[in-house]
């Protein structure tokens, strides 16, 4: 199946899985996916919701991820086409989690969640070649993302950054 946006536009599934069209940029569609988390996570925090609400949505849209990525892949014939970032915009939401909502905390988890994502440590790695399905494409990147939170809040507790001064 050729994807175009005029085809997402047609699947609501599809175009979810594609980062509502940015997935289908020419050019790092990961890194694309990963920026449409960024209104999704100052849209949040301008609900403020509380954490555990916080992590309860990032857990449904992970869930909802695993069955609109896997179904997607499975209507292109792909396991993992390049194009759905929907567990890009998922992991990011994970890198996220029950820290200080500034631009600069935003930018070091982009940071962060690209490099784990695009380098694969283990188990990040062995998870992206083992698990199949929708699970597979969604658990390589929330564990990225999980990695790139727990990296975070060790910066901001043992203070290595000054964010003392810088974000509170």
């Amino acid at each position: 199946m050729q994807v175009s946006f005029k085809s997402l536009c047609r699947h609501p599934l599809h175009c979810i899985a594609f980062g509502f069209g940015v997935g289908l940029l020419p050019k790092v569609p990961g890194t694309w996916g990963t920026l449409v988390a960024v209104p999704f996570y100052f849209i949040l925090q301008a609900f403020q919701i509380n954490v555990i609400s916080y992590i309860g949505l990032v857990v449904l849209f992970a869930l909802a991820g695993i069955w609109i990525c896997g179904r997607t892949a499975k209507d292109l014939g792909v396991h993992d086409p390049g194009g759905i970032v929907w567990d890009e915009i998922v992991g990011l939401l994970c890198a996220l989690i029950a820290l200080p909502g500034s631009w600069l905390i935003v930018l070091l988890a982009f940071g962060l969640f690209r490099l784990f994502d695009i380098l694969k440590p283990w188990p990040i790695g062995w998870l992206d070649k083992t698990v199949p399905g929708g699970l597979g494409i969604m658990l390589d990147d929330i564990l990225a993302g999980l990695l790139s939170c727990a990296v975070l809040h060790l910066i901001i507790y043992f203070d290595f950054l000054k964010f003392q001064q810088i974000v509170v």
